[in-house]
């Protein structure tokens, strides 16, 4: 193909087409990412792609404008079986990304056959498009943990080994699940890492059949090996900025805190979502003194993450930590007093669907 060929009517048309995919599937993902996601940092780099590769030549941009012709294209009304049903959002930024990359490998290769076209630059294309890989990719994993971070309210039930008594791990998960809770969290220090992993992958297995987001505190290994939904740290465990480098795109990170500094951090750090407590004093926690609702109240104010209040929580006191900010409660004593684990906590999810 000569450089007079690429310029003919029918080449521009392919031209045109390519690029008008590529500005509308690049504003979709940008606002996605903006509206959506709330992540001014992933829109500004969609935004700037979006300019650098529409921006062309004005005579050029005039020529492609002249022999555009959308009613005479005979691909416009034709479908593929399926195209037309619903998509979640994950499939609709898929679905994008591949259109404005299969775009940009059209306008790559054409480029490649003409050295002078205007607005065509084959290295600008490639470079656009393996960037574009990578944003597909942060995007993916920010929707999908934003989609577990709203399941971050109501009971989070921690099952802490130690202070289960007499009580079998899945019977009391089994329990809580049935009395509404959405996550578990599994915590343990004093397991070995083998028999503690194969409590893991029975929880996660049950969370998995029941819906419920299954998190594992402290150990990354853990988490990983038994493909938990998250990671939970306390301030003495792996960095957040470490976990969050370290984990899937798609896995949560939690993080607790006791101060709005230590929340701020976590929050910028990578966290998607911050424990604050113990707002009571607790037997499960050694050292160090109850937040209260007043600092519950400051990180609320300091950051926007989902808050999961924690420490000493239950039925006649889960109203005020609610109301002083707090997303979700999470609960260890209070599902194994008197009475059972399903009945302790159906009462407190009761309380807190009265809140709503």
């Amino acid at each position: 193909m000569t450089s007079s060929e690429i310029e003919s009517p029918r080449i521009l048309r392919i031209i045109d087409a390519s690029l008008n995919r590529v500005g509308e599937g690049l504003r979709l993902l940008e606002e996605l990412a903006r509206l959506l996601l709330d992540d001014a940092v992933l829109t500004q780099r969609l935004k700037a792609m979006r300019h650098e590769l529409l921006t062309t030549n004005a005579s050029f941009q005039q020529q492609l404008l002249r022999f555009r012709n959308a009613r005479g294209d005979v691909g416009a009304e034709l479908a593929v079986p399926g195209e037309e049903k619903e998509r979640d959002l994950t499939a609709v930024l898929v679905a994008n990304s591949r259109r404005v990359q299969e775009s940009l490998r059209t306008l790559e290769e054409l480029a490649k056959v003409s050295g002078k076209t205007p607005g065509l630059d084959s290295h600008r294309f490639q470079q656009a498009r393996f960037e574009l890989y990578t944003l597909e990719q942060e995007l993916l994993s920010r929707l999908l943990r934003q989609d577990k971070r709203r399941k971050l309210s109501g009971l989070y039930a921690i099952i802490d080994m130690p202070s289960l008594g007499g009580h079998h791990y899945l019977e009391v998960a089994e329990q809580v699940i049935r009395g509404g809770a959405g996550v578990i969290q599994l915590r343990d220090k004093t397991l070995p890492k083998g028999e503690l992993l194969s409590v893991a992958d029975e929880l996660r297995a049950l969370c998995t059949e029941s819906g419920v987001l299954f998190i594992v505190n402290d150990y990354l290994d853990v988490a990983l090996a038994a493909d938990a939904d998250g990671l939970h740290l306390g301030q003495d465990d792996l960095p957040v900025t470490v976990a969050r480098r370290l984990l899937p795109p798609g896995k949560l990170l939690g993080c607790s805190v006791t101060t709005a500094e230590e929340a701020t951090r976590a929050s910028s750090d990578g966290a998607d979502y911050i424990a604050v407590g113990p707002v009571y004093p607790t037997p499960t926690k050694e050292t160090g003194g109850a937040v209260g609702l007043g600092g519950l109240r400051q990180v609320r104010q300091a950051v926007t993450l989902p808050l999961v209040a924690i420490g000493g929580i239950n039925i006649n006191n889960v109203a005020e930590v609610v109301t002083a900010g707090a997303d979700a409660v999470a609960v260890i004593g209070a599902l194994l007093a008197a009475g059972s684990p399903e009945q302790n906590a159906k009462e407190i999810t009761a309380a807190l669907e009265a809140l709503k």
